[in-house]
């Protein structure tokens, strides 16, 4: 029976305002960042990743991340996140007080080449360096397992892969694991069968997954996700942002699409759902562009239409 096992919440963790507005053609100003991210902190969503500690030179659209950091408004019971790349952006991420830092590696050695510019085994040293260097700070650390589902440049990645990595953050200290389809190359039955063999091996140990729609199995493989047990999903307003290394990775799963769809599938997420919707009608203006979300554009399930009258 689907959602047997499943948790009765799940928490939705926003991040467009990182994941989305880093790879946009435009550079989002400042005070519209932080307008977004205020409003989207009273939604009822559990974590906003509000940014990167990454070089401007790398990721120019990123360029004010401290001063986002510092301007939002904290809504109380909310985790403001920050992806870290390296010890300096660990630094200014403590400078900003953040609630929490997001360590990423791809296991696929290739694609963190690409996107690291570094091999595993540094990525992991420079991992062990970052906790040290947090370990008395008043932060959480998450490790993101990249391309746990598959790798566009050394394919699928076997399960062993995927424990041996969450096996090492955890040794290190950190707090937290993601498994991330960073691509879109996982399928629902590999999402469920992962999902499952690290949740038994890591008992206790919180566990969110973040999905990609670039072939159109986003949602279903949240469902197999949540079948499996997992209570926290990452989700980008608007279905914006894609993996810049890998040809054709389209947008991350929909954050007002996944709380549709499961809100119908009875499982509370405690989002406001039309507030998500009043918030992604902007983002076209804002972007330049129109927006993947297809509850946006159709209307929620419940919504009732004017029907035409016969001839």
């Amino acid at each position: 029976m689907l959602f047997e096992h499943a948790p009765r919440r799940v928490c939705l963790n926003e991040v467009s305002v990182r994941d989305g507005f880093q790879s946009e053609a435009v550079f989002v100003p400042t005070e519209d960042k932080i307008r977004l991210i205020d409003a989207l902190s009273a939604t009822g969503l559990a974590r906003i990743e509000v940014t990167s500690f990454v070089s401007p030179k790398a990721i120019p659209n990123l360029r004010d991340a401290a001063e986002v950091m510092q301007a939002i408004t904290r809504v109380p019971g909310v985790i403001y996140t920050a992806l870290v790349p390296n010890e300096k952006g660990a630094e200014r991420a403590l400078a900003c007080a953040a609630d929490e830092i997001n360590l990423v590696m791809s296991i696929g050695e290739r694609h963190n080449l690409a996107n690291m510019r570094m091999r595993c085994d540094q990525s992991l040293a420079q991992f062990r360096n970052i906790m040290k260097l947090v370990a008395a700070a008043p932060v959480r650390v998450n490790g993101t397992i990249a391309t746990a589902f598959g790798c566009p440049f050394d394919g699928e990645q076997p399960l062993d892969r995927v424990l041996w990595a969450a096996g090492e953050y955890l040794a290190m200290g950190m707090h937290s694991l993601t498994l991330a389809d960073t691509t879109g190359m996982g399928h629902p039955q590999q999402v469920a069968d992962f999902c499952r063999a690290v949740r038994t091996a890591f008992p206790g140990v919180p566990v969110t997954a973040h999905f990609h729609n670039t072939r159109g199995m986003g949602l279903a493989n949240v469902l197999a996700a949540v079948d499996a047990g997992v209570d926290s999903i990452d989700a980008s307003l608007g279905g914006i942002g894609g993996c810049p290394y890998a040809p054709g990775a389209t947008g991350n799963i929909c954050t007002e699409d996944t709380v549709h769809m499961l809100e119908a599938c009875g499982i509370d997420t405690g989002v406001d759902l039309d507030a998500l919707l009043d918030l992604a009608r902007e983002l076209p203006t804002l972007l330049g562009h129109p927006v993947p979300g297809q509850v946006l554009q159709a209307g929620k399930r419940t919504q009732r239409q004017a029907c035409p009258e016969a001839a």
